[in-house]
């Protein structure tokens, strides 16, 4: 369940009017939304394939710069190199798209099974819905959750 409390925080971190959550799935050791879960489709009916949202703004930050440095294409060559990552990718990737079967696609949105749009999404679906061992080991890199950061930003 999402509270006025939690859309309140929510639009403090995303600086802007979110589209409305159906629950928050992670929480920081403050209380903060992590993670939040969206609905299938935006309130004016666009679909939003993405199951789950990274809010945290410390982690968006942290995220992104691994995502500039290089991570997207870092994570596809260990998962071209590495069976066993690749096997837990690809069902991480099934789960998802079970979630979303009206889109039919995979973790941020993407049609082909083994392309990575977004480590955020990576990490967002690794939090709200384990295992998913490459959105751990992005979660790990980027130095994990922050505390009460989103109390520290504003």
């Amino acid at each position: 369940m999402v509270d006025d409390a939690d859309l309140t925080r929510l639009e403090r971190q995303l600086g802007r009017t979110p589209i409305p959550p159906v629950r928050v799935a992670c929480r920081c050791a403050a209380g903060w939304p992590v993670v939040v879960e969206q609905p299938a489709h935006a309130p004016d009916g666009e679909p939003f394939p993405t199951a789950f949202w990274l809010c945290c703004p410390g982690l968006v930050r942290a995220v992104s710069r691994l995502e500039g440095a290089g991570g997207v294409r870092a994570l596809e060559e260990q998962l071209a190199s590495d069976p066993a990552l690749a096997a837990a990718f690809d069902a991480a990737v099934e789960r998802h798209r079970a979630l979303r079967p009206e889109h039919a696609l995979g973790i941020g949105g993407v049609r082909n099974p083994r392309a990575v749009k977004c480590l955020h999404a990576h990490v967002a679906f690794a939090l709200a819905c384990p295992p998913h061992p490459a959105g751990d080991a992005v979660l790990a890199a980027a130095g994990g959750i922050p505390v009460a950061c989103c109390m520290e930003d504003r």
